[in-house]
């Protein structure tokens, strides 16, 4: 899925391997920090929901493999695709600005 600027996936972002809690760098577009943000909240609403990868695809009609992408911050999902998430779960999950950090203003 080709994105419109030049920003890499969120998870190329972090140094380490814990996704999707690192820190992230303070040049990390906010992008990375929306899909940083995106990922733990999706991750939260699997963990209440019982929902399993395969049944949430089942219910959305989102592959499971890109629904575990956006866990893993391989991917920056469409507006399509989080509401379609939003819907199955109840609630929001895109956090807003509220997943920037709080000093300095991402790219």
């Amino acid at each position: 899925m080709p994105r419109s600027s030049n920003d890499k996936v969120p998870r190329d972002y972090v140094a380490d391997d814990a996704w999707p809690y690192a820190a992230l760098p303070p040049d990390a577009p906010a992008s990375a920090h929306y899909g940083q943000a995106l990922a733990r909240n999706l991750e939260n609403a699997l963990g209440v929901s019982g929902y399993s990868l395969r049944a949430l695809a089942e219910d959305t009609g989102i592959t499971h493999s890109t629904i575990s992408r956006v866990l893993h911050g391989r991917v920056l999902p469409d507006l399509g695709t989080i509401a379609r998430l939003e819907v199955v779960f109840g609630f929001q999950l895109w956090p807003g600005p509220g997943a920037l950090p709080p000093t300095g203003s991402p790219r």
